[in-house]
């Protein structure tokens, strides 16, 4: 059986790996639809909710006390009030929004770039999908948190390591996966390369080339 073409691109990445740049460039660089950000704005939509409220639960996870206390107000508060979950906007709510955003979007056969939120994790094993991991060794990270955060220089690695460590939990609770597993992705990118190598291995291992009407099957 031939692989369905390739018409979806996930890239997940580590904090300062220049993994969402990349993405954006790829997308440009492709020609195809780019879904980072906008799919915080999707999810804000949907909730009826600002875009900024949306932005603050963005790959993060819902606090241990609010999670632990929410198991006892399904019991009291919302059964006697009659609040719905999908009348709840917390970062729970979020990533199902994110998730069905993300599904749909793999769905309607255009051919679109993914940027993290557990993209990887809700498409995996779905045909035409191609998942991407770019990391960065620590000096090259810390480099680019000094460069953006120089008021923080001092604390760069502890930074680094927190929003990663953040955004794998999101993702662990969300999805029962582990961010970096390896066998989630179909290639693993050092960004030291450079974007223009990095897109040269993505179109080659993908079988995907700018201007295409349709993907190489692979």
């Amino acid at each position: 059986m031939m692989p369905a073409p390739i018409h979806v691109i996930t890239v997940e990445r580590e904090y300062g790996s220049h993994g969402a740049e990349f993405a954006h460039d790829l997308a440009a660089h492709l020609g195809w639809r780019l879904l980072d950000s906008e799919l915080v704005y999707a999810a804000a939509k949907v909730a009826g909710v600002e875009p900024e409220q949306a932005a603050k639960l963005d790959e993060h996870l819902d606090p241990w006390y609010y999670r632990y206390g929410k198991v006892f107000w399904h019991d009291s508060v919302y059964s006697a009030t009659n609040i719905s979950d999908d009348k709840i906007f917390d970062s729970h709510r979020m990533g199902e929004l994110v998730r069905q955003e993300i599904l749909e979007a793999a769905a309607s056969g255009e051919k679109c770039v993914l940027v993290g939120r557990g993209a990887a994790c809700a498409l995996a094993g779905h045909p035409g999908c191609f998942h991407v991991f770019v990391y960065a060794t620590m000096k090259a990270k810390r480099e680019w948190f000094i460069q953006h955060f120089p008021q923080h220089a001092q604390h760069a690695d502890q930074h680094l390591a927190a929003y990663d460590k953040r955004r794998a939990a999101a993702i662990r609770q969300f999805y029962q996966q582990e961010w970096n597993c390896r066998s989630m992705y179909h290639l693993q990118i050092n960004s030291a390369i450079g974007i223009e190598a990095m897109m040269a291995a993505v179109e080659g291992a993908a079988g995907v080339r700018a201007g295409c009407e349709d993907t190489v099957t692979r």
